[in-house]
């Protein structure tokens, strides 16, 4: 590859904020790197939304990053992932294409080997068994299960990842599968929206030290930084990279809520509205 083709950015799209963690995690791995980050904002959340709905959604979202002439894609939504994935790697080819469910889940079956996992995820990804069947693929002896969590989602956009109410709820979600005892509870929780990563210490705190929790946005960063490596398309050490924050509606929200998913003061004049 050209040193010109390295240098183009690494394309990225969610629903709305929630994607920003994936989008920390890779700029944490990977700081050389160029980025520009799709929020959809206007029609958002995607969990609760149609299969067909999404895999319209996830289309235009791609499009529009492809045509601003990026290297890579990453669908920063486990929703979408679960939904999209396939048509837009078919779709896009040559352009490379990841998810983070597949990572996830291979994280997961890494940590715990023929193991119990329990998935908290939006209603979308819970019912088109995207974790399970990804878990499965990879390690038959393993069980799954999902629990849409979507009140989950309004704790972490509202900022409420700790204290009294997050852990109530958070509780309220995780009480009936880990009131058994380890032996009989899930080895592994997988943070399957990518709002929850902010949850992470509520959910640690509930669920306690002796399970697994497993962030689908690391796992992500090092299966974008592994498949860059193998085609030669890193940027090499040029400095820090650029970012640029786009979103289809309300740059004042996402600039004030997606501060705390990025880990950095955003105002609104750091954002571009876009229409798709």
């Amino acid at each position: 590859m050209t040193d010109e083709q390295n240098l183009r950015p690494i394309g990225i799209f969610d629903s709305g904020v929630g994607g920003l963690t994936v989008l920390k995690a890779l700029r944490e791995r990977l700081p050389h790197e160029n980025f520009v980050y799709l929020g959809d904002t206007a029609r958002l959340p995607y969990g609760t939304k149609s299969a067909s709905s999404i895999l319209r959604y996830a289309r235009q979202a791609a499009r529009h990053l492809q045509q601003r002439d990026i290297k890579l894609l990453v669908i920063a939504c486990n929703t979408a992932s679960s939904v999209a994935l396939e048509e837009l790697q078919n779709v896009l080819r040559p352009l490379p294409v990841v998810g983070v469910v597949r990572p996830g889940a291979r994280a997961a079956v890494g940590a715990c080997p023929g193991g119990r996992h329990l998935v908290l995820a939006t209603e979308a990804t819970v019912n088109l068994h995207a974790y399970r069947d990804a878990i499965i693929a990879l390690d038959a002896k393993a069980t799954v299960h999902e629990l849409p969590c979507e009140l989950l989602v309004s704790l972490a956009e509202e900022g409420w990842t700790t204290g009294i109410v997050a852990e109530a709820i958070v509780r309220e979600y995780l009480q009936p599968y880990i009131s058994n005892a380890v032996d009989s509870g899930p080895n592994s929780i997988i943070l399957g929206c990518t709002h929850f990563p902010i949850l992470r210490d509520t959910i640690r705190a509930v669920a306690g030290d002796a399970r697994s929790i497993v962030d689908s946005a690391g796992t992500t960063a090092t299966a974008v930084e592994a498949l860059l490596r193998s085609a030669g398309l890193l940027r090499g050490e040029q400095g820090s990279g650029r970012l640029e924050l786009l979103a289809t509606d309300g740059a004042r929200r996402f600039a004030r809520v997606g501060g705390a998913f990025l880990g950095a003061d955003l105002s609104a004049d750091d954002v571009c509205l876009v229409d798709l």
